[in-house]
């Protein structure tokens, strides 16, 4: 049996797919590993980039019908073998020790539940960060810093990145996998999945930690680098938000109070901050975010009635 499953869960990214594969068929990892490659309803060469590096023994294609990054996670974790599940993103390169980091860790602490580790960015050719982008609205490309050493995180805020993300199967087992309700499904943008986790394992005693060596690289698609992804983007995370409150039992008035102080005070800072393009847009997005927070949230009270 594996040590570690690294399971990638991708759909329709030929491209960039490759890439990850190769990471991770060439990791510096002294034991038994596999990698899940989960095609999620992909209509590209998908197949073909995974058939292309056979025969590897340690490599397994699944094919997951139903569209939902959620959906797909729980079916690399039931295809895999091993008691410790590291998720990479299909447009995401693993350090030659990201398997080694994840596995020690788990492996010397019975507690842990959930790592990850430090997230940069690749730019496309001939694209730099714009001066509109701050290192805030940078995690949404999946930038994710918490310095150099080992941090024990007790805010669901601070969880590692999904692209960089790794859990202990009997955790997961115990808490009914993934929720389905939270992740993004095809263009909707929801998220929040790995931060409802995270909140989980803080809250029923588990340990979650940000492992620095643990280092993943992150591909900057060239239609993300567009003030427009960065307002959509936002706006599905305010729903996402919502939707991970309800599911914790915080639904109803106090959403419509939380968000709308929330939208005042974004649009506040954005003025304020006029001068500066960085700030400006990015108390712009969470203004922007709160819109779909409280239109989730008048849903969601509608729909209880």
């Amino acid at each position: 049996m594996a040590k570690i499953s690294a399971i990638i869960c991708t759909h329709n990214r030929d491209n960039y797919l490759g890439a990850a594969i190769d990471s991770l068929l060439g990791q510096d990892f002294p034991g038994s590993f596999e990698v899940v490659v989960v095609d999620n309803a992909s209509t590209d060469r998908t197949r073909e980039v995974v058939e292309a590096r056979y025969p590897s023994p340690n490599l397994k294609y699944v094919y997951e019908p139903v569209t939902g990054l959620s959906v797909a996670r729980n079916t690399g974790a039931k295809a895999a073998s091993a008691e410790i599940l590291a998720y990479l993103d299909d447009d995401a390169v693993a350090s030659s020790q990201w398997l080694r980091v994840l596995q020690e860790a788990f492996q010397s602490n019975e507690k842990l539940a959930i790592a990850g580790g430090k997230v940069t960015l690749i730019w496309p050719e001939g694209i730099t960060p714009p001066k509109w982008l701050s290192p805030e609205l940078s995690g949404n490309l999946g930038y994710y810093d918490l310095g150099d050493s080992v941090v024990y995180i007790n805010q669901p805020g601070l969880t590692p990145r999904g692209l960089n993300y790794c859990i202990r199967r009997t955790f997961l087992e115990q808490i009914g996998g993934f929720d389905t309700n939270l992740g993004r499904v095809g263009k909707k943008l929801l998220s929040n999945e790995e931060l409802h986790t995270t909140e989980l394992a803080i809250k029923q005693g588990w340990q979650v930690a940000y492992l620095p060596e643990a280092l993943v690289a992150h591909n900057v698609a060239p239609e993300r680098v567009r003030p427009s992804w960065f307002i959509e983007r936002g706006w599905w995370q305010g729903i996402s938000e919502c939707y991970r409150e309800q599911l914790a039992g915080q639904a109803g008035l106090r959403q419509i109070r939380k968000g709308s102080d929330r939208m005042i005070r974004g649009v506040y800072k954005s003025l304020k901050n006029i001068a500066d393009p960085a700030k400006r847009f990015d108390n712009f997005v969470y203004a922007y975010a709160q819109i779909g927070y409280l239109g989730a949230a008048i849903q969601g009270m509608i729909s209880t009635k």
